[in-house]
């Protein structure tokens, strides 16, 4: 169970990193494109290990799944640069993982609207 202090860290982590990518990693990688969400991060309690949740929304596939590889390639950096704005001991080593939840979401609700269209008929 996560108490209070972890949700915080995992907020705090989740704005910087959100950030790095927005600013650092974006001027530094001019081929990351879409919109980059970070929707959650999940650190570990000895700030050794940290799940990012990253969610891309693209024109194609292909740019989304390149924009993904483009962030996991630069863990390290992002890394960095957190190590230079976090006030911890340690920065944990960075796992980025896909979340798809805004694009089932967005699947769920094109079902959603076309039962209500046929509702109507």
């Amino acid at each position: 169970m996560k108490g209070q202090r972890n949700d915080r860290v995992d907020s705090e982590y989740r704005k910087e990193i959100s950030s790095v990518i927005a600013g650092a990693l974006k001027n530094k990688e001019p081929e990351l494109k879409g919109i980059i969400s970070v929707t959650a991060a999940d650190v570990a309690p000895d700030f050794k290990t940290a799940k990012i949740y990253i969610s891309i929304l693209a024109k194609t596939k292909e740019e989304e799944e390149r924009s993904f590889s483009v962030i996991a390639e630069n863990a390290g950096f992002i890394r960095h640069e957190l190590s230079l704005v976090m006030r911890t001991r340690t920065v944990p080593q960075l796992t980025f993982v896909r979340d798809s939840s805004m694009e089932y979401g967005s699947k769920m609700d094109a079902l959603f609207s076309g039962l209500h269209e046929h509702k109507d008929d």
